[in-house]
């Protein structure tokens, strides 16, 4: 006699496998979005187009694997375990975005930071080495000043007790540190010319390129030390020039101070 064995088909939970699906599927669509950029495959509005499809997918994943999780608890079908898995990815994925837009969007609308809002540095050889579609870097009007001391009261210049030409070589030397890539280096000569580094700053993550130029001035105790920061795509910077000035004048100033 042959008997019979009793199969019983566990049913899978489509949604909880498209979740996660979505949330994986966003992990190389970020990756890509990031690294054709960096290459320079794709300009900057079609990737950064490119990484908000991959936030949204990794968005989609995540709540679809909300709702999975709630299907699979009452149904008893298979598959909360994807549905975790989706949430907790997508969470990875959105978590440091989320951190950075959020405190980007209460910071002013500019992309535009100076030490120096009444004569501010200004670029040359960059303007030259810019895209055309990148931003102009036109000089900050009544505007952008006020909103910058607004949102960036902590911004100054760097008044130094040293020789133009010693904090030069010093400011020099932090903007080699850093990585940036120096276009163009003059330093002051007395009177008749000041110091000036212009720089192409890029983020470590994104590799945003951000133009830097750098002024040092004669002054009766010393040297000033002033520096503008912009972005070349965007009208919101995120706070980002504002980090990087701040982050360079510290640097200097502690530089200085171990003298």
């Amino acid at each position: 006699m042959i008997r019979r064995r009793l199969y019983i088909e566990e049913r899978v939970s489509p949604t909880a496998r498209w979740s996660f699906r979505l949330a994986l599927f966003a992990v190389p669509v970020l990756v890509l979005s990031i690294l054709t950029y960096r290459l320079g495959l794709l300009d900057f509005s079609l990737a950064t187009v490119a990484f908000a499809a991959g936030l949204a997918v990794a968005t989609l994943g995540g709540l679809l694997g909300a709702i999975a999780f709630f299907i699979t608890w009452e149904s008893g079908w298979v598959g909360i375990g994807r549905a975790m898995a989706a949430v907790a990815l997508a969470g990875v994925v959105l978590a440091a975005p989320a951190v950075v837009i959020a405190r980007g969007m209460m910071l002013p609308e500019i992309a535009d930071i100076s030490t120096d809002l009444e004569d501010p540095p200004r670029f040359q050889s960059l303007l030259l080495a810019r895209p055309r579609e990148a931003n102009s870097h036109p000089l900050p009007g009544a505007l952008t000043a006020g909103a910058q001391r607004a949102g960036y009261p902590g911004i100054k210049p760097a008044d130094l007790s040293a020789t133009p030409e010693e904090a030069f070589n010093a400011v020099l030397a932090l903007v080699q540190k850093r990585g940036w890539h120096v276009l163009d280096a003059a330093p002051p000569r007395g009177a008749q010319r000041d110091g000036l580094i212009e720089a192409v700053a890029v983020s470590r993550i994104m590799g945003y390129r951000n133009d830097v130029v750098i002024r040092i001035r004669p002054t009766a105790k010393g040297a000033r030390v002033d520096m503008r920061s912009a972005s070349r795509y965007g009208a919101r910077d995120l706070g980002s020039n504002a980090e990087r000035i701040e982050s360079l004048m510290d640097d200097l100033t502690a530089e200085r101070r171990k003298r």
